[in-house]
């Protein structure tokens, strides 16, 4: 505690952050990290691993020369958004939404229709609008509700079974505000072992990554930059996302952007589908010098919530993942950039990749409302619910949680009773 307030009299007298990253070279290193430089002077550290490089396979059979129709289902949904602030979903087509996995919280068909209402709704400025509660008296007839904008869905989703060592399959992990690429160390080493391909970034200003002392380089959109530039690296045909808090919105973002590569999300406490704004009222809104003398309680503050037990032991896991081992100032600029109101309910809602929520129940951050939430606005989306984990519930229960992953990435729904083969006509009985 004192060294850190011996710091902070130092940092305000010098005006800058005295643990500071400098930027590094983009080199590769023996111990399989790469040092990519996604901009001039912003160099990232990314763990890349995999199987060894095996023989260009064959090219692959489209789906008509299989005959397979496994995995293959449609994906229809109107999405209507009223001037009053309320949202309608309408799944109209059947969702490929079979049973996910043994003992999986929420599953079953997602409802035909869900009406909510929009966190910020837009054009929401007091007065009465039609179809609104205030509109209209007991004996008038009330006018239909004139919807601001409508967006229809219309598309097939081939969803396939994801196995080691398949070519065509990467699993990209992002962490979130103040951990590093080391949170994600017992998955790495899980699936490096079963055959898959991994990549695990540190965002800027964490881990061993650049740190500019530039507030806006840690703007969600230029994060999200990062992370296209990294992607568009790395990805091969058949690409999951694998995010955690903070992590989960650039993972939403890639999907988004590019849905015919992504293959499936894994969310992991992300929290509802809600557009970000940083907090006007918030510890981190204070001088980057405070902040810094204050790090030791806010290290002991993220132990306290982010584990469901503070012993040793997840003393150690908090010193070996890196979490809040960043500098003053880029914490207080990730809190401050997390402004994107692109991302809210309706952006969520036009998403149709499969996706696994993982929710840890002591999580004080992020309540289990919002991951249910999230649940319900997502097309093809299946929440589990683990007890004994909380927000870093990787690290606490990294056996329960790799074997969830794994189940997930190796479903496929079961084929379209369309694709199914028609019985034979049983033979006409003979005339005696």
């Amino acid at each position: 505690m004192l060294t850190g307030v011996t710091d902070g009299i130092f940092c305000c007298l010098l005006g800058a952050p005295p643990n500071a990253v400098g930027p590094l070279e983009s080199v590769e290193s023996s111990d399989g990290y790469t040092f990519v430089e996604v901009k001039p002077g912003r160099v990232l550290r990314v763990k890349h691993a995999g199987p060894a490089p095996a023989p260009t396979p064959p090219p692959p059979l489209s789906d008509a020369a299989q005959g397979d129709q496994s995995g293959l289902g449609p994906c229809q949904r109107r999405i209507t958004v009223y001037r009053n602030g309320r949202l309608l979903v309408e799944n109209l087509g059947r969702a490929p939404r079979a049973d996910l996995l043994h003992g999986q919280n929420g599953s079953g068909e997602p409802p035909a229709a869900l009406e909510v209402e929009l966190a910020d709704p837009a054009g929401s400025d007091g007065r009465s609008v039609p179809g609104s509660a205030g509109s209209g008296s007991g004996g008038r007839r009330r006018r239909a509700r004139r919807p601001k904008r409508t967006i229809h869905i219309d598309c097939e989703k081939r969803i396939t079974s994801c196995k080691g060592a398949q070519a065509d399959v990467v699993l990209f992990f992002i962490h979130g505000v103040g951990g590093s690429l080391a949170i994600w160390k017992e998955q790495l080493d899980f699936f490096v072992r079963l055959g898959y391909e991994v990549v695990a970034p540190d965002l800027a200003g964490h881990g061993a990554s650049s740190a500019p002392q530039v507030a806006a380089a840690y703007t969600f959109y230029a994060l999200a930059e990062d992370m296209r530039a990294i992607f568009k690296r790395y990805a091969k045909k058949r690409n999951v996302l694998i995010g955690h808090s903070y992590g989960v919105s650039f993972c939403t973002f890639l999907a988004h952007e590019y849905p015919d590569l992504v293959h499936k999300v894994i969310m992991i406490n992300g929290g509802g589908p809600t557009a970000l704004e940083p907090s006007l009222c918030s510890v981190f809104n204070m001088p980057t010098c405070v902040l810094h003398c204050l790090s030791p309680c806010l290290a002991w503050s993220f132990l306290k919530a982010g584990f469901a037990r503070q012993g040793a032991k997840e003393k150690q896991l908090l010193k070996e993942g890196n979490a809040f081992n960043v500098s003053s100032f880029v914490l207080r600029a990730m809190m401050s950039g997390q402004y994107w109101p692109e991302g809210d309910e309706v952006y969520h809602a036009e998403l149709t990749v499969p996706v696994l929520l993982v929710h840890g129940m002591h999580d004080k951050f992020v309540p289990v409302e919002e991951d249910q939430r999230m649940a319900e606005i997502l097309l093809l989306a299946f929440l589990k619910l683990i007890d004994e984990g909380s927000h870093m519930v990787m690290l606490e229960c990294p056996e329960t949680v790799n074997t969830l992953l794994h189940e997930f990435l190796l479903w496929e729904p079961e084929p379209s009773p369309k694709a199914l083969p028609e019985p034979l006509p049983a033979p006409p009985e003979e005339k005696k």
